[in-house]
């Protein structure tokens, strides 16, 4: 009705329809013309600003998922060394009251789809990744007790090491030659930054060993004990179902290992806000990386979030350097560097076996159809020979 007004008034009025009636439209150069530019002007504009739109919350979220993630390895550094409040476990369960209790939230909220456990089988398996997950977060909270960051994190780049292993000898999952062969500079690097660490300490050395070891262990348990499609949980609903049995396990382990912790944490609430409200931002910022890390992945893909946990290590070395002002040798920078080049390489060798797998299986679908369909026009051909024969 707006690009022929005439055309509606006549049908609407009922006009003569003789040939001395004439009917005004509107020419392509006219007024159609123009509202027809200003309809594909509004609706360009209109796209555009919901693609700006969108792109400006997708870096909303990243941004939200680098502070996240390196504000609560900082804020663990900075609480259990530089302020000394040194019981990690004590700490490890405060984050998880957090993410218990902001996990449940979101979840009603509908931020996030529901999903529910199957049954027992489905049960015990998240029982499992549970204390997995609890010896990796509560190693790395110990690590940060005794080595700096920058050193915390150039151990946990090894995790990709740690990950090929098991996958080959827990699953007997082999991957390429090229993907073994970038686990030698991943290795390589981290001894070269280990021999040149000023503040080398063999207990935070074995414990961010262990966390990292623990940490590519659940990726691999993960990937085998959830296997059923219907099993399979986002990132928010594995957390809300774990933490439960985490918070059991380390509520277990602070009262025999760090029994004065509760005392020592009360004391410093009564003390000093700062020190209360310290806690509370980690404790959040410690949810918060769960919470990003899955719109991270719903917004971009699996692959975008390994790129950016690759960049993320490096930005926390710098960040940290910058605040704590630990010393660092340019051997162990060196070091550092190279393991973070073989986990690039591992990554893009892992991303080239992946599209090679899935040229395979296309190519092998494409064959099996062409099969079916030459051995159906067979059968035709055959059926028709013998209706010809009836016939004749």
């Amino acid at each position: 009705s707006t690009l022929f007004p005439y055309t509606t008034l006549f049908r609407s009025h009922g006009a003569d329809t003789s040939p001395t009636t004439k009917i005004r439209r509107p020419s392509s150069s006219g007024t159609a013309g123009s509202t027809k530019g200003i309809h594909r002007g509004g609706e360009k504009k209109g796209a555009g600003s919901l693609e700006e739109m969108a792109s400006t919350y997708t870096l909303s979220v990243i941004a939200a998922w680098y502070f996240s993630n390196i504000g609560v390895i900082l804020l663990n550094k900075y609480l259990l060394s530089i302020y000394g409040f040194r019981y990690p476990i004590f700490l490890t369960m405060m984050h998880m009251v957090m993410c218990a209790f902001l996990s449940m939230a979101v979840r009603a909220s509908g931020v996030v789809p529901k999903q529910a456990i199957k049954g027992r089988k489905h049960a015990i398996k998240i029982a499992v990744l549970a204390v997995v997950f609890v010896a990796s977060v509560v190693g790395g909270n110990i690590s940060l007790r005794f080595i700096p960051v920058s050193f915390n994190q150039a151990i946990g780049a090894t995790t990709p090491f740690f990950t090929a292993l098991l996958s080959l000898f827990i699953m007997r999952h082999k991957e390429s030659t090229q993907t073994y062969m970038t686990l030698v500079p991943i290795v390589l690097g981290i001894m070269i930054a280990s021999k040149a660490e000023p503040l080398f300490h063999p207990v935070g050395f074995v414990a961010c060993f262990s966390a990292t070891f623990a940490r590519a262990l659940k990726s691999v348990l993960q990937g085998l004990l959830l296997t059923n499609e219907n099993e399979k949980l986002d990132s928010l609903n594995l957390l809300m179902y774990m933490s439960p049995v985490a918070l059991f396990v380390l509520v277990a382990n602070a009262n025999v290992m760090e029994p004065d912790a509760f005392g020592v944490f009360y004391q410093n609430c009564v003390d000093s806000p700062k020190f209360f409200f310290t806690v509370a931002l980690n404790c959040v910022l410690a949810f918060s990386v769960n919470l990003t890390n899955f719109l991270v992945t719903k917004c971009t893909s699996p692959l975008t979030l390994q790129v950016l946990g690759n960049a993320k290590g490096a930005v926390a070395v710098v960040v940290s350097i910058i605040l704590f002002k630990n010393p660092v040798s340019g051997v162990g920078m060196v070091g550092y560097g190279v393991t973070v080049a073989g986990v690039v390489a591992y990554s893009e060798a892992k991303k080239r076996g992946k599209e090679a797998a899935a040229k395979r299986m296309g190519r092998g679908a494409s064959s099996g159809v062409l099969e079916l369909l030459g051995n159906e026009g067979e059968q035709d051909r055959q059926r028709s020979g013998s209706k010809l024969s009836t016939m004749a």
